[in-house]
């Protein structure tokens, strides 16, 4: 049950838009930069000199102890006392639109394509909950020995089997996104899964064909 290299002619022939040029690099660029930065929780705290614990008391007499100055305790520049320009939990979220995450995605599937890295399956499922098995279907699938995305939809076993492999991760066509093309050493599409990436890969201005049914 190995795959079948997914070539850029069968991927033509599968409606895959493929993108050979160097447009949507910066689609790419802008869509995985969002990604990471809205994932970070943004909780990151500091305490100010207002906020810091302490007393607002002066800690000695203005003169005659041959020391500088002091106003009070929580100063920036004594121990324990705030911090200047310190983090405060904020957002660190960025926007990019649906044609912008639409072209990053077509062209981060293109490189991988034209690149030799996206291979076609028949079925990938495992008849008993093992992780035995599972890894058993991963080195018949392909004899890549390193990180591996699965693209397709699966039965509950299969999904349970393989929770505890860190080098796999089985995800559906409608979830998969330009991060994960990226970052995975191979790619393993159901054929079953073909037509739902097809259709994501479709430029947003070509329209769908509307079959008018005959009076």
């Amino acid at each position: 049950m190995s795959a079948t290299i997914l070539t850029p002619e069968a991927a033509k022939d599968a409606k895959i838009d493929i993108i050979a040029n160097g447009k949507g690099t910066q689609a790419v660029h802008d869509v995985v930069v969002a990604m990471r930065a809205n994932r970070r929780s943004g909780t990151a705290s500091t305490k100010t000199k207002a906020t810091v614990s302490g007393s607002g008391k002066k800690p000695y007499r203005q003169k005659g102890t041959g020391r500088a100055r002091a106003g009070y305790m929580s100063s920036p520049v004594r121990v324990g006392g705030g911090v200047v320009f310190g983090p405060h939990p904020r957002s660190y979220a960025k926007k990019t639109t649906k044609s912008v995450k639409r072209l990053a995605f077509r062209k981060a599937l293109s490189s991988r394509i034209l690149s030799g890295d996206v291979s076609v399956l028949d079925t990938f499922a495992v008849t008993e909950l093992k992780t035995k098995a599972f890894l058993k279907l991963i080195g018949e699938s392909t004899d890549a020995k390193k990180k591996i995305l699965v693209v397709g939809t699966f039965d509950e076993t299969t999904y349970k089997a393989g929770r505890n492999v860190q080098a796999v991760q089985l995800t559906t066509p409608d979830q998969v996104n330009t991060e994960n093309l990226l970052h995975y050493n191979k790619i393993l599409i159901l054929r079953d899964a073909l037509s739902q990436i097809a259709e994501r890969t479709a430029p947003a201005d070509r329209k769908p064909v509307v079959v008018t049914p005959a009076l």
